[in-house]
């Protein structure tokens, strides 16, 4: 299995990134824009619309490549089965908790749509539409992990992102 899912990891990564340069655009276009005289109503929620997606879009594909930020003082101390056992317990919390954020993300999503909510700057912006990309993130950040726990569960040895950063560390 994860080796069916790293493509839409990697694709949302992409899709991140792909959000992360437009967010740089419409800031460096709003900028250019005063010395001209030019603007665009709202730019400032799209860029925050835009920094959003790209931010929830880039998670699992972050997960996946061992580059979230971990506080590895403590575990990194132990090591056998109770460092796998650490692994286990701070997975089995990440699946938990983004599994939880994530039902709630696509709540909030289906919500906005079903009620059209729309958002009160001046762009008047459908809320489910930059919604969608926190549950659409999170979603996948959730299967990540759980992905992640499986992968501890069953050949009771680090996940193969975790290998990989304790490489680049030490």
């Amino acid at each position: 299995m994860r080796t069916r899912l790293d493509p839409l990891y990697d694709f949302f990564g992409a899709v991140g990134a792909l959000f992360i340069v437009l967010t740089l655009l419409i800031q460096v276009i709003s900028i250019g824009g005063r010395f001209v005289n030019f603007g665009i109503d709202g730019y400032d929620a799209y860029a925050g619309y835009f920094l959003a997606a790209g931010s929830f879009f880039a998670l699992a594909h972050t997960l996946r490549r061992g580059d979230h930020i971990r506080v590895t003082l403590i575990i990194s101390r132990f090591t056998g089965r109770v460092r796998i056992a650490i692994e286990i317990f701070c997975l089995a919390v990440a699946t938990f908790l983004t599994g939880y954020f994530a039902w709630y993300a696509v709540k909030l999503a289906y919500g906005s749509w079903a009620y059209n909510d729309i958002s009160q700057n001046i762009d008047a912006t459908p809320l489910w539409i930059p919604q969608i990309s926190m549950a659409l993130g999170m979603t996948a950040l959730f299967m990540a992990f759980a992905e992640e726990l499986v992968y501890v569960l069953r050949k009771r040895q680090l996940p193969l992102s975790q290998s990989a950063e304790l490489a680049r560390t030490e």
